[in-house]
């Protein structure tokens, strides 16, 4: 059984560049710090199944090649993990068959309340989306794969956000800021940690990069690959100064799960 986790985007909110063409201080001759909002898929021969509907989604679907999408999660409701859901209308087209959304109450309540259309229908245009609520373990099989997929919330600022655990192997923390004491025992020893790391300076929101090597004499994973980076983390530069089992993402790192 081969399932693939692809961070489609690793940027911040804003991206890198940002819309301005603003590098920050990322060298724009490395590729590798070209970097769009956050999307993750889990992936096999026969489902893809997306986190977030990053307003960069039509990109990213188009750079990996992806032709369906069979499930959809979200980990909360903010703009930059959401605004990209009109890109999944083709995915219902092809099948004409509502595609899968798993949301707690919050983001569900957002997005009915700015995507209605996409869960109702009106008029010649049929609902494509079907809202399902979260739970704290669900597993997705398809013709030949089992994938559990945990929810965990974790503190984001001034709200939650979830962390996905896939297969008991890969944490996946695109949006943190800390952990609850009573959760943070199921990110301990897994073989890859994928967390927010948003820049240098400390942020109200998200980790900064002391926030993560710290975390990690408690958490202890195999590898650590750092996402949703501002434009102040430079790929080559991040990469002279991390340990050797803590690597910067890039826009479609694929990892075998």
């Amino acid at each position: 059984m081969t399932i693939k986790f692809i961070l489609l985007g690793t940027g911040s909110s804003m991206g890198v560049p940002r819309p301005d063409g603003d590098f920050g201080k990322c060298n724009p001759n490395n590729k590798k710090n070209f970097r769009t909002r956050c999307s993750a898929l889990i992936s096999t021969k026969y489902s893809n199944t997306l986190i977030d509907t990053s307003p960069d989604l039509r990109s990213q679907l188009l750079a990996q090649k992806i032709k369906n999408i069979d499930n959809v999660f979200y980990s909360h409701l903010h703009a930059d993990q959401t605004h990209g859901i009109n890109d999944l209308r083709i995915f219902y087209l092809k099948k004409k068959k509502k595609i899968p959304v798993f949301c707690d109450k919050n983001t569900k309540s957002y997005l009915l309340n700015n995507f209605n259309y996409c869960f109702k229908s009106k008029g010649n245009y049929p609902a494509i989306l079907k809202l399902n609520n979260i739970k704290k373990k669900i597993v997705l099989k398809d013709k030949k794969n089992s994938i559990s997929v945990k929810s965990i919330y974790v503190k984001h600022g001034s709200i939650d956000c979830l962390g996905f655990i896939i297969n008991d192997k890969l944490a996946y923390l695109s949006d943190i800021n800390g952990f609850y004491k009573k959760n943070i025992h199921n990110f301990i020893n897994l073989n890859f940690l994928v967390v927010d790391c948003l820049r240098f300076k400390k942020h109200p929101s998200h980790f900064n990069l002391d926030d993560v090597l710290e975390k990690l004499d408690i958490l202890k994973p195999k590898k650590t690959i750092l996402t949703n980076m501002h434009s102040d983390l430079d790929y080559d530069k991040l990469l002279k100064i991390l340990p050797k089992n803590v690597i910067p993402a890039y826009d479609g790192m694929c990892i075998k799960i």
